[in-house]
């Protein structure tokens, strides 16, 4: 089987920069409120604002989503960025991560795909599964940063162990096709073997793909990883 093939399922379902965008980070529809609940609801815009504006990193991030969700405030996005900001500043990695995703949409400041990769950045290197990827999206095409695959799959894989389904495929693609690091159809094999475990069905689609280029042996080696590899997972 050839790589092109892998590729269709990469170009038509997964890892395109922004494929998750943070313009539609979704929250639970607000369905009619109580007198109390709505009284609850206010209460807890007044006390995290004010701990906001008196420095608190944690509340200003939760400003910064309420603004966004537009739940019990009017949505705001550049009000949204500027408590992300505050929070971002304060080295709140969740912060760092949103604030990244809107300079890379444009999304409530000015698009900047530098900013967005450093502020990436600074929330991967907290050990945040999110930034790591998105991190490794920028380096695999060169947005915001020099295009550099090898450097993709090192963040890719420093997500994928934490579980985070998308890195999973990304490396899996990487290895199936030998882009960024050597081809190797075990590890391949490994990778979209526990995003399709968290739920990925075009890493399903792809396994059933390379699997006809193995010999029972890797296959079985491959299956050994895997297990090996969630179970390391699920430990953490």
């Amino acid at each position: 089987m050839c790589s092109s093939e892998y590729r269709k399922f990469f170009t038509e379902c997964r890892w395109v920069l922004g494929l998750v965008l943070f313009g539609i980070i979704t929250f639970p529809s607000s369905a009619q409120k109580s007198v109390a609940e709505d009284e609850a609801d206010r209460k807890w815009f007044r006390e995290t604002k004010a701990k906001a504006e008196s420095g608190d990193a944690e509340a200003q991030k939760d400003l910064g989503l309420r603004y966004v969700s537009g739940d019990g405030v009017t949505k705001d996005r550049a009000e949204a960025a500027r408590w992300f900001r505050k929070a971002a500043d304060q080295g709140n990695a969740d912060a760092q991560e949103y604030l990244g995703r809107m300079y890379t949409h444009g999304d409530g400041l000015s698009e900047d795909r530098a900013e967005a990769a450093r502020w990436f950045r600074k929330a991967a290197d907290q050990g945040l599964a999110d930034a790591q990827n998105d991190l490794g999206k920028k380096y695999a095409f060169g947005d915001g940063v020099t295009k550099d695959r090898a450097e993709a799959a090192r963040w890719f894989r420093k997500a994928a162990d934490q579980g985070l389904a998308d890195a999973q495929f990304s490396l899996g693609l990487m290895y199936a096709t030998g882009d960024g690091v050597p081809r190797d159809l075990v590890l391949a094999h490994v990778w979209w073997n526990l995003a399709g475990a968290n739920g990925d069905m075009a890493a399903k689609k792809n396994l059933t793909l390379i699997e006809g280029e193995m010999t029972p042996e890797q296959k079985a080696e491959a299956m050994k990883m895997a297990r090996d590899l969630f179970e390391k997972q699920f430990k953490q």
